[in-house]
């Protein structure tokens, strides 16, 4: 089928192929993956950003490297080790992350650290120590590292040792002979995670500001110490990361939560997927452990400094130095939500919508408070995906249950390495008596929402809570996100469906405001586009704003160019992975996609749709991916309060689409390059926490005031 349509400009698009031509031009997932760490990683280079939080930085693409690696790797490294040669795409996609690496590293060797020495703050390595350090570092190393350490030489009797994913370990070849005669030559030390990474050295030994050594330091001064009567050497620190992706087979399994326990304890021990060493490891010993983890030569990665950055997370914590972080933020209270009185009255009034961070998550804590403590409250059901360690949410839940409300929680034990969590917290309300649920065989429950049933007169009224984010009060400070609360019946009525669905397995009825994953979200979405397309060939204007975490869905990314290819104007905010390719002549030239980067990580997902006089706005807990819509169960749900829709408009796609300092844009060759004039601008992190009252943000002019329509 061929497509033609006009630019905004009017100026004659060529005509272009459809569905296989716009296939072909898809972006690879992985690399804009990799792309993405490589933003992140801009903000540990600024200088402007405060020290320790551009050590942060550089931890969160450490942590979002190994989460790659855990998730994304294993059919690459599976494929090199049974051909014995890397395919091209993981030649592509290991030289992308060498590269990130070797960035990585060099920023904290040459810049980081010696700025931190500036500061006061020293990583002392064992060469810098002098003779008292050294002294209160073997004391140190007999008292609280050395009883847990376990040497094992191996040979027949001694098989090398389980390696748990990620954990520090050091290689050590021996020369001499052990107590029994033999040339046993390699030795395997596990440095257990219960030691700390740092250790912070005494004022008086401090030479004046703060000075710590690395657990990782200590040990490797002391390896001798360990193998009396024999040489070492050689030497190196290393880690494997393992595949951790679990697998359950949830029609077989009798209880999921049983069998995700077990589970747990495996993906310590799943296959490997990558070796990480010293720079300095020797080639016999680093092919030694490539053949043990049966890994490719491919995999290796030797690194010019610790071999795992994000444990400087806790030099962080403790270098107690406010100066060098983030001015502190405090949200704000929602203007709309009165601090005191009832807010089941403020909501039979209308809506309010909170804007996280900059407004606080504790309005929808509030809510939850009044609905525990509420005599007319009888019933309260909710879903839990992330919530994190603080236990006030478990808390408030198991209070209502004491005082005789009927209280449902749909759990997802699946939420990737919040397992654990989610089990505890299921078991959790379980002996408190709530109701539990996890969802539905074979999806995740992803859908963010909590509906509170409360007798009013002679009638129940419900009051329902729906969020692009997690009910988890630590990531409510740090993640951007929309809470919309609301006590419209149509919108609470469908709550009250699915989360019956949810429990009882029942066909989901028809539905009158949500639309729900993986029934019909995605065709709902698709529809939507196809709309805007049709009204813009027709010669209407025609607009699409969407902002999201990721698009990596195929047929979404397809129905965006095609729609772009018929005139329509579409504007992308995608934080994370984008494979729909940009600004392609003769394709996507109608097509704009940025993504913004900051102080807190983006999370809302907002979509815009406008066509002539008409525009929705709908907000989800859903990205644009296949797993969200097909192998989840999600939401979208309208924004109709004009006023409301207004706000979102103004605070997260215009702001967005005008941040001249955060954003960076796709290319036409797939490259992101910095919005223009970057840095100079406002950010849009930094207007909008202007706008609510604070003044921690980073240097820069005023905010540009946002227009009517995106």
């Amino acid at each position: 089928m061929l497509l033609s349509a006009h630019s905004p400009s009017g100026a004659e698009l060529p005509p272009v192929t459809g569905t296989v031509t716009f296939r072909s031009a898809l972006l690879d997932r992985d690399a804009s993956i990799l792309a993405f760490n490589q933003r992140v990683f801009d903000w540990a280079l600024r200088r402007e950003v405060p020290l320790l939080e551009r050590v942060r930085y550089l931890t969160i693409v450490s942590s979002n490297l190994d989460e790659f690696f855990e998730v994304r790797a294993e059919p690459h490294v599976a494929a090199a080790r049974a051909s014995g040669s890397q395919t091209a795409e993981f030649e592509q996609i290991t030289a992308q992350v060498r590269h990130l690496v070797e960035r990585q590293y060099a920023l904290y060797q040459d810049e980081l650290l010696p700025a931190l020495a500036r500061c006061g703050i020293h990583v002392v390595a064992h060469g810098e120590r002098n003779a008292e350090q050294r002294r209160w570092v073997r004391a140190l190393f007999e008292r609280e590292v050395r009883p847990l350490l376990l040497p094992v030489g191996l040979d027949p009797a001694h098989p090398f040792p389980q390696v748990a994913n990620k954990s520090l370990n050091f290689i050590v070849r021996l020369g001499g002979t052990d107590a029994f005669g033999r040339r046993n030559e390699i030795a395997i030390v596990r440095v257990p995670r219960a030691l700390p990474r740092f250790f912070k050295l005494p004022e008086a030994l401090a030479q004046g500001g703060t000075r710590f050594v690395s657990v990782s330091s200590v040990v490797r001064a002391h390896l001798a110490d360990l193998f009396p009567g024999r040489d070492v050497v050689e030497m190196s620190q290393f880690r494997v990361t393992r595949h951790s992706d679990l697998a359950v087979d949830e029609e077989d399994a009798r209880s999921l939560r049983t069998v995700l326990r077990q589970g747990l304890h495996k993906r310590q021990f799943g296959r490997a997927v990558r070796l990480e060493v010293s720079a300095g490891c020797t080639q016999f010993l680093s092919d030694f452990l490539l053949g043990q983890f049966d890994l490719p030569p491919a995999a290796l990665y030797r690194v010019q400094g610790p071999v795992n950055l994000v444990r400087l997370a806790q030099l962080i914590d403790l270098a107690a130095a406010p100066d060098l972080l983030f001015p502190p933020w405090t949200p704000a209270w929602p203007e709309a939500l009165p601090k005191a009185g009832s807010v089941f009255e403020r909501l039979a009034a209308g809506d309010v919508l909170v804007h996280q961070p900059y407004e606080s998550f504790d309005a929808v804590l509030a809510l939850l408070r009044q609905a525990v403590f509420d005599p007319a409250v009888v019933a309260i059901k909710q879903t839990i995906y992330r919530t994190g360690s603080d236990l006030e949410l478990l808390e408030l839940l198991r209070e209502a249950v004491r005082r005789g409300k009927e209280v449902m929680a749909v759990v997802e034990l699946k939420a990737r390495f919040d397992e654990e969590a989610n089990i505890n917290w299921a078991e959790a309300l379980e002996s408190a008596g709530a109701q539990v649920v996890y969802g539905v065989v074979g999806l995740k429950t992803h859908a963010k929402m909590l509906l509170i049933t409360r007798r009013e007169g002679r009638r129940m009224r419900r009051y329902g809570h729906l969020s692009t984010g997690n009910y988890n009060p630590r990531t409510a400070r740090l993640y951007t996100d929309l809470s919309q609360l609301t006590a419209d019946p149509a919108l609470t009525a469908d709550m009250d469906q699915l989360f019956n669905h949810l429990a009882s397995q029942n066909p989901l009825p028809r539905m009158r405001r949500l639309l729900v994953a993986p029934f019909h979200l995605h065709d709902s979405m698709l529809a939507r586009i196809a709309e805007v397309g049709r009204a813009a060939a027709a010669g209407r204007p025609a607009r699409i704003v969407a902002k999201m975490n990721a698009l990596t869905d195929e047929a979404l990314a397809l129905a965006l160019m095609r729609a772009g290819a018929q005139g329509a104007r579409i504007d992308l905010i995608v934080r994370g992975a984008c494979i729909l390719p940009a600004q392609v002549p003769g394709l996507t030239e109608n097509i704009r996609v940025r993504s913004v980067i900051g102080r807190f990580l983006e999370h809302s997902r907002v979509f815009y749709f406008a066509h002539g006089d008409e525009e929705a706005l709908w907000l989800s807990s859903a990205d644009w991916m296949n797993r969200n819509m097909l192998r989840r169960v999600e939401l979208a749900w309208p924004v109709q309060d004009p006023a409301a829709r207004q706000r979102i408009v103004d605070e997260c796609l215009v702001a967005s689409l005008h941040d001249d300092r955060d954003a960076w844009c796709l290319q036409a060759d797939g490259s992101y390059a910095p919005a223009p004039h970057p840095r100079t601008g406002r950010g849009v992190q930094d207007a909008l926490m202007r706008r609510y009252g604070g003044a921690a943000t980073l240097p820069g002019p005023a905010p540009r005031r946002a227009g009517k329509r995106p």
